[in-house]
């Protein structure tokens, strides 16, 4: 079953890719591997997911920002690669979580996005990880989650 096919048996579909909010470019090429820009989640209305974790934000809500990160992470790379099917691995991904001083469970959040990786790519989703809390986020994001892929050519 492809990753597209996946995503429609889980209920999900692809969103447009956001445009950058500064100098820079959602995805790049380097040899073999595909860096996608850190992505933050949204809501059904496609705005930015917003507010701190563990203030205004539960661990829950987070997780599912998280998710939405990577369905947005996702939307990079089929924009770049034109088929999810390329992606041999996920080599790494960084979450960052906009939490409170003291907030202890950023894996949980982070595995919003890990889980959606490893629905829709299969054992090419397994991969090393990163769950960080920061004091703040770009456009006051809960989450932001950027991935490293190996791809075919």
């Amino acid at each position: 079953m492809s990753p597209l096919e996946r995503l429609r048996d889980l209920g999900l579909e692809l969103p447009p890719v956001r445009t950058a909010a500064g100098s820079y470019i959602p995805a790049r090429r380097a040899g073999p591997l595909l860096f996608l820009s850190g992505r933050g989640g949204a809501g059904a209305d496609g705005q930015v997911a917003s507010g701190r974790v563990g203030e205004g934000v539960t661990t829950a809500e987070a997780h599912d920002h998280a998710r939405s990160a990577g369905l947005q992470l996702l939307a990079a790379a089929q924009a770049e690669l034109g088929d999810l099917g390329r992606i041999r691995a996920v080599v790494k991904l960084l979450g960052m979580v906009n939490a409170v001083p003291g907030y202890r469970d950023h894996p949980k959040v982070i595995d919003g996005c890990s889980d959606l990786f490893l629905q829709v790519l299969g054992e090419a989703g397994r991969h090393a990880r990163s769950a960080v809390g920061v004091a703040s986020l770009p456009h006051d994001m809960s989450v932001e989650v950027e991935a490293i892929l190996l791809v075919d050519d």
